[in-house]
């Protein structure tokens, strides 16, 4: 061989080097290449990552005991808050900067895969301090979908992509702490509600593959249906109880809202603490494997609710080592285990390793996790942007949300006869009181799941609008507005008023903590409403979140209103109190006269309501108050 043809050999073994170079790189980041399918994203990402990696993605863990470090060392794939914020009424960029932080950290690792961080945004975003409070879901109306899409806003604000809602049980039992985050007890209503998830991820583009995850970009977040499934019928109302029922029942009252969130691109759906039957929702395997993701072909993944696995055994974590195998074996694909994830990472490896549980199911785990983040563009857009800081709160969201209070009340008497009705009520009057532990107490207007888990009272959390600062802002600025949370006999005899506005209901609650056998009004409530009602014209605006033992007093008031639990826009109450608009609402679920009725559902053979489903007075607005 001469020189010259050496060199022209050398040449080509260069070229071909740094071709094969290149090509190597072209094939080590098409899982990060948009243009790739995702199908084909996934398998190559697959492919490059270890066990420990794999099991890192199918772990969730509390922000409270997480570092940028540990994000890194342990391959954390997604994040809770539950009893950590980053600092008392933090603003948005306070959030937003814990979140870029931590998803440094899963940037950092060997394959760069971006953790998801979720929330509980359930009646909006909730948690975050001056963010807009929608009402909660018991009393919610046709303006869902907005909804959805103003709490995606909210929540991208803080630089979080993922929330744990909506919640679509079913409430069949009033006794139930969680019913007000049921939107009601007939299935077809909770079915309807369902267009709250377009809201949160935006409509599914047409000819989309059904059960295919999908969220539509950066001002979207990817929602969670939950609690899978028959959550809302548990025995007595009690939270994370047994539902007892037949299939057919069960599939009938329970499973329908799921069939449509699937067909809507749902993202994720979280398993229920309850049992079906006596059997765990988290280990009942036919449930969440061969129905939900074998038959009805759901493509996103399934997720635990918070140590939810743990709650498999009685006691709690008794033997955590079934626990994890038994929810493995169900479906389960991420685990919420919250605190102890070190714990969980090591068992699950260990179980994996040693073949009590299969590696296709870690597979089938890991693969529907990736689904979801490549669906939600978090590959090439990990980091939160700041630019989001200006829907916290703003005001369009509050204007819907007040839009949202009036479409939820309920009016449930007008007057102590059909010719006197005591509303729309006058705004000129001379002298007005406003009572009741609700009327100027924030806190208590929300409900739970707002700040904190349990709900808070007080004004000084979070920003809003009180029913009574409401009525002040209504009236004309001539009449006498009087505060007194509870007026007592004296007070009541030495006063004369044109007429009264009582706010009264339950205190804040949250699961379990809500469960209620009685489900009466707390003192001081029914002796304020005896005191004020017996000695003037009033209207009783009640704060619930579910129907309570109203009977006693029914006679006693001139007019009723169920308000459930509206949320920081109070003025929303007053717009229909005064007749700037109509009340229009209708019961979503059926007013008891007793608890012994109780389970009492429409359409049940023992029937006998104080105010059946799909009841509500109606009024018109009046359109001129100069004499009134």
């Amino acid at each position: 061989m001469g020189v010259k043809n050496m060199w022209k050999h050398v040449v080509f073994l260069i070229m071909m080097m740094h071709c094969c170079t290149f090509m190597a790189e072209v094939e080590y980041f098409k899982y990060k290449d948009p243009e790739q399918r995702i199908g084909v994203r996934i398998k190559d990402l697959m492919k490059r990552m270890t066990l420990e990696e794999k099991i890192g993605q199918m772990t969730q863990a509390d922000r409270s005991v997480l570092s940028k470090d540990d994000m890194k060392n342990f391959f954390i794939g997604t994040k809770i808050i539950q009893l950590f914020v980053p600092a008392e009424k933090a603003s948005p960029k306070t959030w937003v900067d814990m979140v870029n932080d931590l998803q440094s950290g899963s940037l950092s690792t060997r394959l760069g895969i971006p953790m998801i961080y979720g929330i509980d945004a359930v009646h909006g975003h909730n948690d975050v301090y001056k963010s807009t409070i929608f009402p909660h879901n018991v009393g919610l109306g046709v303006t869902r979908q907005k909804i959805g899409a103003a709490t995606a806003l909210e929540v991208r604000a803080t630089g979080i992509p993922y929330t744990f809602a909506p919640c679509i049980a079913v409430c069949r039992d009033p006794r139930w702490g969680r019913c007000y985050e049921s939107y009601s007890e007939d299935p077809k209503i909770v079915k309807l509600m369902t267009e709250i998830i377009p809201g949160l991820q935006g409509d599914i583009p047409t000819g989309s593959r059904k059960g295919v995850p999908f969220v539509g970009g950066q001002t979207k977040v990817a929602a969670c249906a939950k609690h899978y499934v028959g959550d809302g019928g548990t025995h007595l109302g009690v939270d994370e109880g047994n539902t007892i029922i037949d299939a057919k029942g069960f599939f009938s009252i329970h499973m329908p809202a799921y069939y449509d969130s699937i067909i809507k691109g749902v993202a994720t759906i979280m398993t229920s603490y309850s049992s079906w039957n006596g059997v765990k929702m988290h280990k009942n395997r036919f449930l969440v494997t061969d129905y939900l993701k074998n038959t009805l072909k759901f493509r996103g993944f399934v997720i635990s609710d918070f140590q939810g696995i743990d709650r498999i055994t009685h006691p709690e974590h008794a033997n955590y080592t079934y626990s994890i195998i038994a929810g493995m074996n169900a479906g389960i694909d991420l685990f919420m285990v919250g605190f102890n994830y070190k714990d969980f990472i090591t068992q699950l490896t260990y179980l994996v390793k040693n073949k009590f549980i299969p590696m296709r199911r870690v597979n089938d785990a890991v693969k529907r996790i990736l689904r979801v983040k490549f669906s939600m563009g978090l590959f090439e857009n990990p980091l939160a942007d700041y630019s989001m800081a200006k829907y916290l709160g703003c005001q369009e969201h509050r204007d819907l949300a007040r839009e949202a209070v009036r479409k939820t009340l309920v009016l449930l008497k007008n007057g102590k006869s059909f010719k006197e009705p005591l509303l729309p009520l006058s705004k000129k009057a001379s002298k007005i009181l406003v009572a009741g532990s609700h009327a100027d107490n924030l806190g208590y207007q929300c409900g739970g799941w707002t700040i904190q888990w349990q709900g808070f009272s007080g004004n000084n959390i979070t920003a809003g609008t009180t029913i009574l600062s409401a009525v002040k802002a209504a009236v004309d600025p001539r009449t006498q507005v009087v505060y007194n949370e509870n007026p007592n006999d004296e007070f009541m005899k030495a006063s004369k008023f044109d007429y009264a506005i009582v706010v009264v209901g339950e205190n804040p609650y949250a699961e379990f903590f809500g469960d209620s056998s009685n489900l009466t009004i707390p003192e001081p409530g029914p002796r304020t409403i005896k005191r004020v009602c017996g000695s003037v014209k009033c209207v009783v605006v009640l704060i619930t979140g579910r129907p309570v033992v109203i009977q006693p007093y029914v006679e006693t008031v001139d007019a009723l209103v169920a308000a459930w639990l509206p949320g920081t826009e109070g003025q929303g109450v007053t717009d229909l109190l005064f007749g700037d608009y109509g009340f229009t609402g209708k019961l979503a679920r059926t007013w008891f006269k007793s608890v012994d009725q109780l389970p009492m559902n429409v359409g049940d053979p023992h029937y006998d309501p104080l105010y059946p489903f799909g009841f509500g007075l109606t009024t018109k607005p009046r359109k001129n108050y100069k004499n009134v």
